[in-house]
């Protein structure tokens, strides 16, 4: 039994800790209830937010790969019309065999060329990751990691 000055009513059987607590303050255990569910919802907000910062990222992956795709293709073509010069402009002192090996050699060492420079770069390039979502995640665990010391 708890005493009347400590918030008791005689006859009722309640504990220490419902005693001490304030009228119309939250108990511990919803306290806990309420901390959850805004865990869950900041989870589940964060996680939509990295998704559709993904999809975004996708949607504008897709679209650039495509243009680039189109601009291979094209400058292939033209590639072809610019190794027929070479190759022509060459035959005019040299036979028409040897015109075409070299233009051939010359545009593959170029391509070769190309090839590793486009290597260096990819393994330079960082995975893609949501770094708005990251970044709110971040700042909601340095966010509650300050109000717990409070």
């Amino acid at each position: 039994m708890v005493p009347a000055s400590l918030g008791g009513v005689p006859g009722a059987s309640r504990t220490r800790w419902e005693a001490i607590r304030v009228a119309g303050e939250p108990s511990v255990g919803e306290l806990v209830k309420q901390a959850s569910e805004q865990l869950s919802d900041l989870v589940k907000t964060e996680m939509r937010t990295a998704q559709a910062e993904m999809m975004q990222k996708g949607k504008r992956a897709g679209k650039g790969g495509g243009m680039l795709g189109a601009a291979a293709a094209v400058g292939y073509v033209g590639l072809i019309g610019v190794w027929a010069s070479v190759a022509a402009a060459l035959a005019i002192p040299l036979d028409v065999w040897l015109a075409v090996l070299i233009a051939t050699v010359l545009f593959l060492a170029v391509a070769g060329v190309l090839a590793l420079l486009g290597r260096a770069q990819l393994k330079r390039a960082v995975p893609p990751k949501p770094e708005r979502a990251i970044d709110g995640v971040r700042s909601d665990v340095h966010e509650i990691k300050e109000r717990v010391h409070r």
